[in-house]
C-alpha cells in the first residue's frame, strides 16, 4: 500500500485543531450517507454498488437512517482531492466519507482502524506449490523450481521489495500501479493473468487476493497471507477518512465502525479477506 505525503494537510489539520467550536459542535443536517468511491475497484466499490465499501456503507446508512449515494472518481487520479476536498464556489462537497485507507494517510482525518490485512501469495493448486503455507514455506522451496516461476507483482509494492530481498527480483513480472485504462481493475493479475496460466503466482494486497480466488473456479487458487519482516512491510491496518475539521462526524463515524463491527466482520469474510492480527507486524531484529 503507498501512503501518500501533503505536508500542506499538517498545517490544515493544526488549524482545524485551533477553529472555534462551534464550527465542529454544529455541522449540517445530514440528508444522506455521501460516499466518495472508486466507480471500478472491486473487491472495495464499483457503480453497480457490489464492493465491500458499498456493503459497509450500506450498514451505516441503515443505521444513521440515511440513503446511501455515491460520488464516482477513478482512485488513479488523484481521488482525494477531486471527491473528499472537491468543491466549487457555492456548492456543498459532493461526498463527506472515504470508506478505505490506510492508518497513517495524512490526505485524510483518518479514523480509527476497523480491519487489518496483508499481502498475499497466490498460486494455483496442483502445479508444484502444495506444500506452501507461509512465505517461509515458499522462501525454502528447491531453488531449481523456484528459478522458474513467473511472479506477477505491482511496481512500486511490497512484492517487490520483498522479491528483491530474497534474490527473485528476475522472477518478478511486474504490471502498473496505476493505468490510464478506466476498464482496469487490480483484480485482472489474478482473474485474467494466473487463472490462464500467463503468470504462476502473484502477490497482492490481501483483500484482492481473497476476493478475485474465489471468483476464479478452476484452476483452484491457494491464498497465503504474508508476514511482514524486517525491510519488508506486507500488513497495513486499514480505516476510513474525514475531512480535517469534522470532528463530530469523524467520532460518529468511529461509534458506527464500534457499533456496527460483527457486521463489518461478516462483510469482510464473505469477500474472503484475509484478516490477521498484529502477529504480522515485522518484528525488531534484536
Amino acid at each position: 500500500m503507498n501512503t501518500l505525503r501533503a505536508a500542506a494537510l499538517l498545517a490544515a489539520l493544526l488549524t482545524a485543531g485551533a477553529a472555534p467550536a462551534q464550527n465542529a459542535d454544529a455541522p449540517p443536517k445530514r440528508e444522506a450517507l455521501r460516499v466518495c468511491q472508486d466507480p471500478n475497484n472491486l473487491p472495495f466499490s464499483n457503480t453497480s454498488a457490489e464492493g465491500i465499501e458499498n456493503r459497509i456503507a450500506e450498514v451505516f446508512g441503515k443505521a444513521l437512517g440515511l440513503p446511501v449515494s455515491y460520488y464516482s472518481f477513478p482512485n488513479r487520479f488523484a481521488f482525494i482531492r477531486n471527491t473528499l476536498r472537491y468543491k466549487l464556489p457555492g456548492q456543498d462537497y459532493p461526498c463527506d466519507i472515504v470508506m478505505g485507507v490506510p492508518t497513517g494517510f495524512d490526505q485524510v482525518s483518518v479514523t480509527k482502524p476497523y480491519y487489518r490485512s496483508t499481502y498475499a501469495l497466490v498460486f494455483p493448486a496442483g502445479k508444484g506449490l502444495d506444500h506452501v503455507r507461509s512465505g517461509e514455506d515458499f522462501l525454502r522451496t528447491d531453488r531449481a523450481v523456484l528459478g522458474k516461476l513467473r511472479i506477477g507483482l505491482y511496481d512500486r509494492s511490497p512484492a517487490s521489495e520483498w522479491l528483491a530481498k530474497h534474490g527473485l527480483v528476475d522472477n518478478g513480472v511486474p504490471y502498473k500501479i496505476l493505468n490510464a485504462d478506466p476498464a482496469q481493475y487490480p483484480g485482472e493479475i489474478i482473474e485474467k493473468d494466473l487463472a490462464k496460466g500467463e503468470i504462476d503466482a502473484a502477490i497482492v494486497w490481501g483483500p484482492i487476493a481473497g476476493f478475485f480466488a474465489k471468483r476464479v473456479k478452476s484452476p483452484a487458487l491457494v491464498v497465503v497471507p504474508l508476514r511482514s519482516e524486517p525491510g519488508v512491510k506486507f500488513d497495513y491496518e486499514m480505516a476510513m477518512g474525514v475531512r480535517y475539521g469534522e470532528r463530530e462526524w469523524k467520532q460518529q463515524v468511529e461509534g458506527l465502525i464500534e457499533s456496527r463491527k460483527a457486521e463489518i466482520q461478516a462483510i469482510l469474510r464473505e469477500f474472503g479477506v484475509p484478516m490477521v492480527d498484529e502477529s504480522y507486524a515485522a518484528k525488531q531484529q534484536p
